[in-house]
């Protein structure tokens, strides 16, 4: 007896001449293939990702597009597959000349799902009213339009750890290694682990390095002294003032990311072909 079609929702970011083409392509593709089944397809805003049911989440677009419809899926996960047309695309590894050639693979489910670590970062305002966020990559506390340096003072679990004086912190996953931490100088983590960096973003002593601690308990900040223009900024994407009083509080949430990674694809491999891992790096005359 054959397997049912493949539930696929298929997403975009945007209807930019670029995207817009390669979604189309794609959308194309799934509709002639016979192992596949279109549940939805249309604008990543457009569709409530949360209310549908399907096998698989197709991503065209980046990184950014991937974690817009990570956050949108809330506490039903649903595995995602991304097309990269972004510029690094450490989630979304697969070219659209790569799509075409995997596409009856992936009809056929010849792919792993690995899960990853997400977060929930609840917002305290001194007022007693807060905002919670899920969220995949990263927390920032940044000084931002402040134009000054600040001093942020970090709790794990029910210990005082240190304070950070400089731009900001930034909590992230090991998905978020790779993004704000990585240019701020936090180290790489392997993407399934269980685990928080914790990174500093231009310190004022050079003894405070990024800090990689478990997952399975709660992050604090809270500041004494808060300049006008210091924001909270969640995954690049979610951006709300932080003012004086405020906290925030980051813990792992029950829901995780579900990735999906074809046969041939793998993390390191990703790594090796996005940070030119192995290329001689001496300069040399063209």
């Amino acid at each position: 007896m054959s397997a049912p079609p493949l539930q696929i929702i298929l997403v975009t970011r945007d209807q930019t001449p670029t995207i817009h083409q390669a979604y189309q392509e794609v959308h194309d593709a799934l509709s002639g293939q016979p192992a596949a089944d279109l549940v939805a397809s249309g604008l990543t805003d457009a569709i409530d990702l949360e209310q549908l049911d399907a096998d698989l989440v197709i991503v065209v677009g980046g990184d950014g597009a991937i974690l817009r419809a990570c956050r949108q899926l809330g506490s039903r996960q649903i595995p995602i597959l991304g097309i990269n047309l972004g510029r690094l695309g450490f989630l979304a590894d697969l070219t659209l000349a790569e799509f075409h050639q995997q596409v009856d693979a992936i009809a056929g489910r010849d792919y792993r799902v690995i899960e990853h670590l997400m977060f929930e970062c609840i917002h305290h305002r001194a007022d007693g009213t807060q905002d919670q966020f899920l969220g995949l990559n990263e927390v920032a506390l940044l000084s931002a339009g402040a134009l000054k340096m600040i001093d942020i003072q970090l709790t794990i679990g029910d210990e005082d750890v240190t304070s950070f004086s400089g731009d900001g912190l930034i909590i992230a996953t090991p998905v978020g290694s790779t993004a704000h931490s990585l240019s701020a100088g936090g180290p790489i983590l392997r993407q399934d682990l269980r685990a928080f960096v914790v990174t500093p973003v231009c310190p004022h002593t050079l003894t405070n390095r990024p800090i990689v601690d478990r997952a399975d308990c709660s992050y604090g900040l809270a500041m004494t002294e808060v300049p006008q223009g210091t924001h909270l900024v969640i995954d690049g994407q979610i951006k709300r003032p932080f003012q004086q009083g405020d906290r925030v509080e980051v813990r792992p949430a029950s829901a995780t990311f579900q990735l999906a990674r074809l046969t041939g694809f793998s993390y390191y491999s990703t790594l090796q072909k996005k940070l030119d891992w192995g290329r001689d790096p001496r300069y040399r005359r063209n």
